[in-house]
């Protein structure tokens, strides 16, 4: 999740067990401590782009990790609180605000690793959109109305919000997961597997992924009152030795594509208009199309020491905000006619 919504869920998760003296100071120490994981950002190379894709959402963010980062951030901030807080006080509000951050971004569909070091494997519930301003307004309005007003029931009333918006996800989740396993069975499909991950900013349009004859087949599904599918598209799943014969198994641009597939749950393809680049394809702005956010381009003249190039392609035109937003409130699938 962004950062404002790591914040204010630590925040109000902190302040739910304060006395009204000292809300306001536990409030930043659990918004701070709540942020504190995703200073993971930092580890990056100038060598290797990559990097940065194994190591966020990693060790800082593991179930195992949390009372050491917490210790971390409560011995950093202190000095600064210790006239107000003992240490112990001090350290079980981290503990309170840490907990809360790598649990937020396992229901993300970006993928965490919650069990490192016993296991590398990214734990994705997808049950919310990595940014979704339902869930993170009111809850900041609510933390912030609780420091303000030094009313413990405002935190409360947070925290609830939260978990029931949470909750909420997991229904639409499996209505949408089920609207796919329909949709594939109509088509004659067996799914090798299927997932369903939420639109950007709502619960309401979801992006569904389904494997099926060495094809991924993407479509979009509305979930309200009515499940409504939007046909999407399909693309050949990747097959390193027919889509890159040339590459050399042993070089470390073919490292980098099975790093960069680990870290895109096996979701990856050729971009259909770059031959040489390989694409997420999980993540797009309008759920039934292939217009991914991030991807890795290949060099046939590289030597076999070089790394591929990490691209970000966020770009986001007008006509794909339109198309989106006609999906979201149900006017059509389409473009505008």
């Amino acid at each position: 999740m962004d950062p404002i919504s790591q914040g204010a869920l630590g925040a109000v998760a902190s302040q739910v067990g304060s006395r009204r003296g000292k809300i306001r100071v536990v409030a930043l120490l659990g918004c701070i401590a709540g942020m504190a994981p995703d200073l993971d950002v930092f580890i990056s190379s100038s060598s290797d782009p990559l990097l940065f894709l194994e190591y966020h959402r990693q060790f800082t963010h593991a179930l195992l990790f949390i009372p050491v980062g917490a210790a971390l951030v409560a011995l950093f901030l202190h000095p600064f609180v210790r006239r107000t807080l003992r240490f112990r006080q001090n350290y079980l509000v981290c503990l309170l605000g840490y907990a809360t951050h790598g649990l937020l971004d396992a229901c993300t569909s970006y993928g965490t690793q919650l069990l490192w070091p016993f296991s590398d494997e990214r734990v994705a519930w997808n049950n919310i959109s990595i940014v979704d301003p339902l869930f993170t307004l009111p809850l900041l309005c609510l933390g912030i109305l609780a420091v303000v007003r030094r009313r413990r029931a405002l935190a409360i009333a947070g925290l609830i919000w939260a978990i029931g918006y949470l909750l909420l996800g997991v229904v639409q989740h499996q209505r949408a997961e089920a609207a796919g396993v329909q949709l594939a069975t109509e088509r004659g499909h067996q799914p090798h597997r299927l997932s369903a991950k939420a639109g950007f900013a709502n619960l309401l349009v979801w992006k569904v992924i389904y494997e099926h004859g060495g094809r991924f087949y993407v479509d979009g599904i509305r979930v309200g009152p009515a499940v409504t599918v939007c046909d999407g598209t399909s693309i050949a799943r990747l097959e390193v030795r027919r889509d890159f014969p040339w590459l050399d198994p042993d070089s470390r641009q073919a490292r980098d594509v099975e790093r960069f597939r680990w870290f895109s749950d096996g979701y990856v393809a050729v971009d259909p208009d770059v031959p040489n680049r390989i694409v997420d394809i999980r993540y797009s702005m309008v759920p039934n199309t292939i217009d991914p956010l991030w991807g890795i381009e290949l060099d046939p003249e590289a030597p076999s020491d070089r790394h591929v190039r990490y691209l970000e392609l966020r770009e986001s035109p007008p006509e794909q905000r339109g198309l989106y937003w006609r999906l979201l409130t149900g006017e059509s699938c389409g473009p505008s006619p």
